[in-house]
């Protein structure tokens, strides 16, 4: 039996499906095509979504190893009664395809979670290609992880009881930080990693005739996203940028992750969960029958939308 949409998905991403399918699709390399189409899109989105009025935001920057001033936008939730006690948080690196996307396009995305958790979040303006490759995005999210750690005490949180999440190509960096912290012995180790979506496997990139017809992000875009990660020429794929490729996954923190049945990377995210399991990290792996990639950001209220929302509050609110 072939895939189909979740009604209440269908209900409202048909339309869209049917007009998107009259308009030619960019070519594999048009990234500024790709940008406007998301831009446009995220822009709807953030227009009918203001950010929740319990929560505040606060500027900050770190200096990076090569001397740029990386943005970090720290997210608190209001209280009548500030606790002074150490509390967990967030790094949050946000999705993009490796080539757009900013702190500012997921606001409201990250001020909800903050608003229903009470868990504060940091989010990571990290460069993006093709202006910069492999690996300025991954250093600069490990920038922010750094800075946050190096800061916990100020900010009142418990440098012990920090996680690492992102969505879609935010996801595979946020994989690629969990990785590097690992190997380069970071201290405290991170409490969790929270993986929505993730952009994972730079090999996924041949068609599944199952999923192509509600691909949200496509094969096309796929390829797209990683080429522009690499740039032109033959290049020997690091397992930090794309951590499907690493051999070795033991030593990582308790991991949750969520894909849907009609997304691309759901073969590569469930294989990394598979294989998390195996060398004994704790893993939470949810797999949403007749969902796209994106399934829960423009039609927000259905009841996959909302059950995937409460799982993840559930997760935020556990380490």
């Amino acid at each position: 039996m072939p895939f189909k949409l979740d009604p209440e998905i269908e209900a409202i991403l048909a339309p869209i499906i049917k007009a998107k399918g009259n308009i030619p699709a960019p070519a594999i390399g048009d990234i500024d095509a790709r940008r406007v189409t998301f831009y446009n899109m995220l822009g709807a989105f953030n227009s009918g979504h203001p950010v929740p009025e319990d929560v505040v935001m606060q500027d900050y920057y770190a200096q990076t190893a090569d001397n740029h001033p990386l943005l970090l936008r720290w997210y608190t939730k209001k209280s009548a009664n500030p606790s002074t006690s150490n509390s967990p948080a967030v790094v949050y690196i946000h999705g993009g395809g490796m080539i757009l996307g900013s702190v500012s396009h997921w606001e409201h995305i990250v001020a909800r979670y903050v608003s229903a958790s009470g868990v504060p979040f940091l989010s990571v303006e990290y460069r993006y290609a093709p202006d910069y490759l492999h690996p300025t995005p991954l250093e600069d999210a490990f920038c922010g992880l750094t800075w946050l750690r190096d800061h916990a005490s100020e900010l009142n949180v418990d440098p012990a009881r920090i996680a690492i999440m992102g969505d879609s190509a935010g996801g595979g960096i946020a994989a690629g930080v969990a990785l590097l912290s690992r190997d380069r012995h970071f201290n405290p180790p991170i409490a969790k990693q929270i993986l929505i979506y993730p952009m994972l496997d730079d090999r996924t990139i041949i068609p599944d005739p199952n999923i192509v017809p509600f691909a949200t992000w496509t094969y096309e875009d796929n390829k797209t996203g990683w080429g522009a990660l690499f740039g032109s020429g033959s290049v020997l794929v690091s397992p930090y940028a794309a951590p499907a490729r690493m051999v070795d996954l033991a030593g990582l923190p308790p991991t949750y992750i969520e894909v849907g049945q009609l997304d691309i990377f759901l073969n590569e995210d469930i294989e990394y969960a598979r294989r998390l399991s195996e060398v004994g990290i704790a893993t939470e792996l949810h797999v949403h029958p007749g969902c796209p990639h994106a399934f829960e950001v423009m039609p927000t209220d259905t009841d996959v939308a909302k059950r995937s929302f409460a799982d993840r509050i559930r997760v935020l609110q556990s380490f």
